[in-house]
């Protein structure tokens, strides 16, 4: 059974460490944002896609965006999957 979500991320938590890591920080926001709504398993692994890092490093690691609308695929024998939402 292939269970899809899409939703939007908030970000905010980036803009309250210091300049030089918000891109970072965003990144663990959306491990920790997944891993929380997708009830993510001990041992389960996530895979997120190179456009999700490409959309938040695109204006650099000072000014990552505010929020980022992802699609989260979960199906058996393979890891739960992040990819950017199509627009």
């Amino acid at each position: 059974m292939v269970e899809v979500k899409e939703m939007v991320i908030p970000l905010r938590a980036a803009w309250r460490v210091p300049r030089t890591k918000r891109a970072n920080r965003a990144m663990a926001e959306v491990r920790k944002h997944v891993a929380k709504h997708m009830k993510l398993q001990d041992g389960e692994e996530m895979y997120i896609d190179s456009e999700v890092n490409e959309a938040i490093w695109a204006r650099g690691m000072q000014k990552p965006p505010r929020k980022i609308r992802v699609v989260c695929t979960r199906d058996e024998g393979f890891p739960l999957e992040v990819k950017l939402a199509e627009d």
